[in-house]
């Protein structure tokens, strides 16, 4: 081959140039291990919390009804998972008994509020209120998780590739069981086109 020949070739680009390799993965694909799914998990619920508030400001009253109940069934299946196989791992593993038994009381204190959302109607005037406490327990929990039990889950012999699996399995028959659905498609569409219907009304 000629040097104007090489000067002239076209390098072809590697698979690290390819735009689907600089998406970021979701945990279950990148790092697969048991805290990244919980982890995920609470940021899933915080971004819930996030738009039921902004909901809560539109005044939409069914939507956010709808969300409410999408936060708790959340909840309720992440709660599950940690108490059935993620909790009794650590505690084995780290032998913080004490840590746990903190998690698994700050759990009890959530379903109370969870129970009593899942018994409101979407226009009762407690229902913001009461959102209101759970995100702030559940925010508190987050932080004690991601700060405390989570590292000490990393730096001890707990195989949470194995543990991940495992979350990962009963989570999906528990959204089978309980008929969990995300957040429905154009949420915010529909809010916007409600808003603008009052907007030209008033």
């Amino acid at each position: 081959m000629s040097t104007d020949n090489k000067r002239d070739a076209v390098p072809m680009p590697s698979s690290a140039d390819h735009p689907a390799a600089k998406m970021p993965r979701s945990p279950s694909t990148q790092s697969k291990d048991a805290v990244a799914l919980l982890t995920s998990d609470h940021d899933k619920v915080k971004q819930l919390f996030r738009e039921y508030e902004r909901l809560a400001r539109l005044g939409d009253i069914s939507l956010k009804a709808d969300l409410a109940q999408q936060i708790c069934m959340e909840l309720e299946i992440h709660t599950m998972i940690e108490e059935e196989i993620f909790y009794p791992a650590v505690k084995s593993e780290t032998g913080d008994q004490k840590m746990v038994q903190e998690a698994i009381q700050e759990h009890a204190e959530a379903k109370e509020l969870i129970a009593r959302i899942q018994g409101l109607p979407g226009d009762d005037p407690d229902l913001d209120g009461t959102i209101a406490l759970l995100r702030k327990a559940i925010e508190h929990h987050v932080e004690e998780e991601e700060k405390e039990m989570f590292p000490k889950a990393r730096q001890s012999d707990a195989n949470l590739t194995a543990l991940c699996e495992q979350l990962a399995d009963r989570k999906e028959q528990l959204e089978h069981d309980m008929g969990a659905r995300p957040l429905r498609s154009g949420t915010r569409e529909a809010v916007g086109e409600r808003s603008a219907i009052g907007k030209a009304d008033s």
